[in-house]
């Protein structure tokens, strides 16, 4: 018997399909071969797969290097069942990862992935929870990352409700950031209890001038911007060289704002990792995964909610039609 697999990997597997993209995107169940690794990728047996933003985005949008139909999905937990001789992580060994964007997606009973991507989950760790955090706690390390901001620094993160911006409170605070938050009403008290040391609501106005009266900050020195449909107001609120993070792209900046401010701009693109076939950038993916799970296994992260969907078309594509993640609900999807 071959050590570094399993015995009982079958021919064929459910997965579920993005049959079409676009405003009225459809999902479909699908029976698939099993796919077969290469001397460079592990054998996973998929576990959970992550529900979120960026699945959203994709299956309204599509993108030019995808054909369809095609495996949707992005993140999951999974337990290696096949793997080269000697290759880490080996048979056995529950992992977490943020799959390749020009390869068939995760929502399926196994899927082949590069090892050097992987994370290693602990046992102490709730695998439902690890495989809704690749894309969201990702996104927000590399978003302070690029900041560069130094203990006593401040930031302001937009739209900390969302799954990306609770995350990124807590790893701000964790970093000793000052953080203020905006979000719509009703969000206030639980961005507080993240830590969020000062939270403002949507419709504020005049933030700079908030900020500078009540916390004495002529600006702050770093910005992630979440949405992208504020890009100028959040730069105004920045000191001078100041820098900001970009999730969802650049929308056109204000010439006479990037003059006054010149601002330090930095974009953030997990899949962009994948597109660009940076090696590097793909095991950095891994890194990050391991700084999720050490976080999570110190019980020093909080997930203000979670749901669970089952395997099946129809309810995944109600729970993305809902938008809960934009609300800050952390959605995993059941599949073994």
């Amino acid at each position: 018997m071959n050590e570094n697999r399993v015995t009982t990997i079958p021919e064929t597997m459910n997965a579920i399909q993005l049959a079409e993209p676009g405003v009225h995107f459809r999902l479909q169940q699908a029976q698939l071969s099993t796919p077969v690794r290469t001397e460079q990728q592990v054998l996973v047996k998929v576990e959970y797969v992550g529900l979120g933003s960026l699945d959203e985005k994709f299956a309204l949008q599509g993108t030019p290097c995808w054909q369809y139909p095609r495996v949707f999905g992005f993140d999951a937990v999974g337990t290696v069942v096949d793997a080269p001789k000697g290759m880490h992580p080996g048979v056995g060994t529950r992992v977490m990862w943020h799959n390749d964007i020009s390869t068939q997606g995760v929502m399926s009973e196994y899927v082949a992935v590069a090892n050097y991507a992987l994370a290693v989950v602990p046992e102490n760790v709730d695998p439902i929870v690890a495989a809704c955090l690749p894309t969201p706690g990702m996104t927000a390390l590399i978003a302070l990352l690029k900041l560069q901001l130094d203990e006593g620094d401040s930031v302001f993160i937009e739209s900390g409700h969302t799954c990306t911006g609770q995350l990124a409170i807590q790893f701000a605070k964790q970093q000793g950031l000052m953080v203020f938050a905006s979000c719509p009403d009703g969000y206030q008290e639980q961005l507080k209890e993240l830590g969020a040391d000062a939270v403002f609501g949507e419709q504020d106005e005049n933030l700079a001038d908030l900020i500078q009266r009540q916390y004495g900050y002529d600006g702050v020195q770093g910005v992630i911007d979440s949405t992208g449909k504020h890009t100028n107001e959040l730069l105004s609120l920045l000191q001078f060289c100041g820098r900001i993070s970009c999730i969802s792209g650049l929308s056109q900046l204000d010439d006479a704002l990037l003059f006054k401010k010149a601002p330090n701009i930095g974009v953030v693109s997990l899949p962009g990792a994948w597109l660009a076939k940076s090696i590097c950038a793909q095991q950095r993916m891994s890194f990050l995964g391991n700084i999720l799970m050490e976080n999570l296994q110190q019980e020093s992260l909080r997930l203000s909610k979670h749901e669970l969907v089952a395997f099946e078309s129809g309810a995944i594509t109600q729970a993305l039609r809902q938008k809960q993640h934009a609300l800050g609900t952390f959605m995993s999807i059941k599949v073994a």
